[in-house]
Formats: C-alpha cells, sequence, structure tokens
C-alpha cells in the first residue's frame, strides 16, 4: 500500500496511500479522491478503516469533503505536505517538522549501528519506551509509575479498544467531558460505547452536584477529564474542582481514564496539579500519545494502569509497532527533546492565539463572544445569533482558517452555536483574508451588515 512503514495500523496504511494520490494531485486544480467503497475493495480493508483516514486527512486540513460528492484534495496543499510555512517560520504545527527530522536521524542511527543483545528489536524499541515513560510521569517515591505498568498502542483509537475492552466496559457507558476532544469522542463512537455528557455550570464548569447525580443514576463504568486543560476550549481546570471531582469519585467503583493528550499545550507550562493527584491509584488511567508533540509520524498512544488485566489484553493484542521509532522516541524523551520543544511550540501558539483574538475583536466586533484560551490550538468562538454552521465551514474552506462546528465535539445537542478555529495558515495577511470572508458569511446568513 504505498509508503506504509512496517508494524502501521490498518488506517495508516491507508492514510500513506491517500497521500501518495495526494502528492499526484500536486494541488493544482480540485482533485477528487476515491470513494469509501472503492477504497475498501481496492485495499481489502472496512469502510471504517478508510472512513478513519480520511478524516485524519481532513482534521489536518489535507482533504475536504463535499456533501454527496466525495472527498477532494484541498487546492492550497502542496505536493508533499501540509500547506507551505509562512515567512516568517510559522507553519501548521510549528515545531513538528524540527521534532520530525530529530525522530528520523535517531532512526538512522540507530539502524546503522545494530548493537542489540539477542533480544527481538521489537522487544527493546517498546521495553526502551515505556521505561522512558514510566521516568517521566514519576514524581515521586509515593507516585511513581513501573514499566510493566505503561501499556503501548497505534493510535488512540486501538488505545481505548484494548483498554474498554479489557476492564469488560464495551458496550457501556462512559460519561465525558463537555465539549470533549474529537479524536476520544469519535474513538468512543466505533467501540460502540454509550456516551453521557457531564453536566456543567453557568460558568461552564463541571456542576459537581449533577455530576454526583449522573453517577448514582446511571451505570456509568468509566470517567474521561482532561488532565488539566479541557479541549476544544483551552480551558485551565482549577485545582479546586480537581479536588472536588477525585473526591466524589472516591464514592463511587468508576474508572477515571485522565485525558493527557494536550497537557503540555498549557501556555504557562504543565501545571504542579492534576486530577490524577486526587484519586485513588486502582481506579486510575492516563493516557497520551506522542502526535501533538512529534507529529503525524509518530501517532503512537499509551496509557499508565496498574489493573492486572491491562498487561494481559496487550499482550494478547500484540501490535507490531515500529521497533526503531520506539526507540528513537525513548531517545528523544531521555535527552529532553520533546519537552524542550514543547516549550517552543506553547510559546508560538500563544502568539498565535493573541492574533487570532485580535483580528477577531477588530473585524467582528459584537458579533461573536469568546474567552482567551489558556492553552492548545484552537479558540472556542461562540455566536451572538443563530447561523446555519455549514454554510460557514464551507465559506472559510481552503483559507488560512480550520473550522469545526461546535456539534461536532458533542454527541447531545449541545455546543450548537459554537465554532472550534484553528488558524492553519501562513501569515497574518491570510488570517485577515479568512476573517473577512467569516465575516461576509455571518452578514449574507444574519440578513445584516456586520460589526
Amino acid at each position: 500500500m504505498g509508503r506504509s512503514l512496517p508494524g502501521d495500523y490498518a488506517y495508516r496504511k491507508v492514510y500513506h496511500y491517500l497521500e501518495s494520490l495526494i502528492d499526484e494531485a500536486q494541488g493544482l486544480e480540485p482533485w477528487r479522491l476515491p470513494s469509501l467503497r472503492t477504497l475498501s475493495r481496492r485495499l481489502r480493508v472496512s469502510l471504517a478503516t478508510v472512513q478513519s483516514a480520511y478524516s485524519l486527512l481532513e482534521e489536518e486540513g489535507r482533504v475536504h469533503c463535499v456533501p454527496r460528492s466525495g472527498y477532494f484534495v484541498r487546492v492550497d496543499v502542496q505536493a508533499g505536505g501540509p500547506p507551505l510555512p509562512a515567512p516568517s517560520g510559522l507553519s501548521n504545527v510549528p515545531t513538528q517538522p524540527m521534532l520530525e527530522r530529530s525522530l528520523f536521524t535517531h532512526e538512522r542511527r540507530l539502524a546503522r549501528q545494530r548493537a542489540w543483545a539477542a533480544a527481538p528489536l521489537e522487544e527493546v524499541g517498546s521495553a526502551r519506551l515505556r521505561n522512558a515513560l514510566a521516568e517521566r510521569y514519576t514524581r515521586s517515591s509515593s507516585h511513581y509509575w513501573r514499566a510493566e505498568e505503561v501499556h503501548l498502542a497505534p493510535d488512540v483509537q486501538a488505545l481505548l479498544e484494548v483498554v474498554l475492552a479489557a476492564l469488560a466496559l464495551r458496550g457501556g457507558t462512559v460519561l465525558v467531558c463537555s465539549p470533549c476532544c474529537w479524536q476520544v469522542l469519535r474513538a468512543l463512537q466505533r467501540c460502540g460505547m454509550r456516551v453521557l455528557e457531564v453536566p456543567l455550570n453557568a460558568y461552564g464548569a463541571a456542576d459537581l452536584q449533577a455530576l454526583a447525580g449522573l453517577l448514582s443514576a446511571e451505570p456509568v463504568g468509566m470517567l474521561i477529564m482532561p488532565s488539566c486543560l479541557s479541549m476544544p476550549q483551552g480551558r485551565l481546570m482549577s485545582q479546586h474542582d480537581q479536588q472536588q471531582i477525585g473526591q466524589l469519585l472516591g464514592e463511587y467503583p468508576v474508572w477515571l481514564l485522565e485525558n493527557d493528550l494536550d497537557s503540555e499545550l498549557c501556555f504557562s507550562g504543565p501545571p504542579a496539579a492534576r486530577l490524577r493527584d486526587w484519586v485513588d491509584p486502582r481506579w486510575l488511567l492516563m493516557m497520551g500519545s506522542f502526535e501533538a508533540a512529534v507529529g503525524g509520524e509518530a501517532p503512537y498512544a499509551y496509557v499508565l494502569g496498574r489493573h492486572a488485566t491491562l498487561t494481559e489484553a496487550f499482550a494478547q493484542r500484540a501490535f507490531q509497532l515500529a521497533p526503531l521509532r520506539l526507540q528513537a522516541l525513548a531517545l528523544m524523551l531521555g535527552k529532553g527533546e520533546i519537552e524542550r520543544q514543547s516549550e517552543k511550540l506553547r510559546a508560538e501558539l500563544q502568539w498565535r492565539m493573541e492574533c487570532l483574538g485580535q483580528q477577531l475583536r477588530l473585524q467582528l466586533g459584537e458579533q461573536v463572544s469568546f474567552q482567551m484560551p489558556e492553552g492548545g490550538w484552537t479558540l472556542w468562538l461562540r455566536l451572538r445569533r443563530p447561523v446555519p454552521l455549514d454554510g460557514i465551514v464551507a465559506a472559510l474552506s481552503g483559507t488560512a482558517l480550520r473550522v469545526v462546528p461546535g456539534g461536532q465535539h458533542s454527541l447531545q445537542v449541545r455546543h450548537q452555536q459554537y465554532l472550534a478555529l484553528r488558524w492553519v495558515g501562513e501569515g497574518l495577511d491570510a488570517l485577515q483574508q479568512a476573517l473577512e470572508k467569516l465575516a461576509q458569511a455571518l452578514e449574507l446568513r444574519c440578513g445584516r451588515p456586520v460589526g
């Protein structure tokens, strides 16, 4: 399947195959890609696998879906990758190219050395990465982790499938924060979970009294909450709320899956207190991934948990992960490369958010409202008047703004008048042009002048 790598998960192979088709398109014109059914037959994979690959490319802004027509290559996508970097050095994921280069450099050096003992290469790479992650999450003599308590998977989807099956939760009820990280929400859907959402108070924080009522009334097997930074809102959870949720969970036999996918993106740096500090470690799972920091070449996800059934379940699944890549990631963790690049990424993301917020105030005025995020890639924007969001998304297709309707971050009827905005363009001029299109789209759909 084209440029797929040994050990790739199924949808990653489809993803790499689609990348080769995108390269052929060369960004010269709207280029229609094969349909889901065509690719399913051609590559002998399920429709769900093809859909996962297309969803990832769509999230990256490299393809877009036209209703009843199919998927097309974005015309602003250059052959071989995401949009061109800005003259100032900005890009969609600013520090990612450097980290990917470092990853490949480590891999090449490791391949030349080949100075391992008799242990299988797969086993060596996995062991070293699990050791590095255990060291990273160990904080003290009373909060420590061992390598055997770290479990690896090709991506978040595969990770959640194994965890839910191991804990006999698959098909059951799970409670998530709202709005929920789209990656987690889609993975839960594919696992057939009944998803409930944590009630919110007037300030947008978790309503603890209503949460207690849900835990009492519903057969909730797992609560999924952010470690410290909620996405897409980019809001930090207060230490008081963390402590209250921890105390509440102590009254119920409910697993806590702490979502640590985005905690490194807090603009002020990762906070000292996390939700994990307030819960019974016997009921604690911590989920993370390398994709946000390193990029699409390292989609691997991991979970830390002490339950014996997890070890058995991951051993039985026996994921075939690229061993050199695992070992290269372990080296990057050990040398502090990921930590240093995360610092640069946080600084640039904060600058981007400040620019985006300033331009929104200038061009859209009172038509929208928002709170500046405290971390992450996304600005959570509320439209003050009801507007058909599909038209807004279509109007901004191909611009410097990646737009996702807020309703996609919920399986219930919530957040319908919100947009999740991500600036993926090349500079301030491209951002201003995109916001002008947004203002025009709002004017057209509201039936009155902007401003």
